[in-house]
């Protein structure tokens, strides 16, 4: 936590220096919360391309898991008045593993994964917040469908 805290301060400190107000940005990295919650970093190839990547856990009673993940997406604007709202979708890969506490067991993660959601970056700041359902085909360790899984992405932008 110390680690993320410091990155996400010299982040912040250099997207100041930095700040410019502009309708779009070109890097962004922070915290991810929902079912699971790590960092992401987001970064556009084009105007409306972006790859997201994502490391995240997930801790339970029973067992602990890590995930990182890897999105492309398609970001389409919406017309707002006071900053750049986008709807985007797209389509990815995770990889990870789980650890069961109650017994000595290991199982590697994979899955096919969709993203649809809303990024909004605000114009005098460099802000960016999203909100995405992601939901995942499980390959491993057995077959299985994951739709519930929504997040709040917090960025600053540089």
């Amino acid at each position: 936590m110390k680690k993320l805290f410091i990155f996400l301060s010299l982040t912040a400190a250099f997207a100041m220096i930095n700040n410019r107000a502009e309708a779009q940005y070109k890097n962004a990295a922070g915290v991810r919360v929902g079912d699971y919650t790590g960092i992401t970093f987001k970064t556009f190839l084009e105007e409306d391309r972006a790859i997201d990547f994502i490391l995240s856990f997930k801790s339970k009673n029973a067992y602990s898991a890590v995930r990182f993940t890897g999105l492309y997406e398609v970001h389409n604007p919406i017309d707002f008045e006071y900053g750049n709202l986008r709807w985007f979708y797209g389509a990815g890969v995770s990889v990870g593993g789980m650890d069961y506490k109650l017994i000595d067991k290991n199982d590697f993660l994979l899955s096919a994964d969709g993203v649809l959601g809303l990024d909004y970056h605000f114009a005098e700041a460099p802000i960016n917040l999203s909100f995405d359902w992601k939901p995942a085909l499980q390959f491993a360790p057995e077959a299985d469908f994951k739709a519930g899984q929504f997040g709040l992405s917090i960025r600053l932008t540089f």
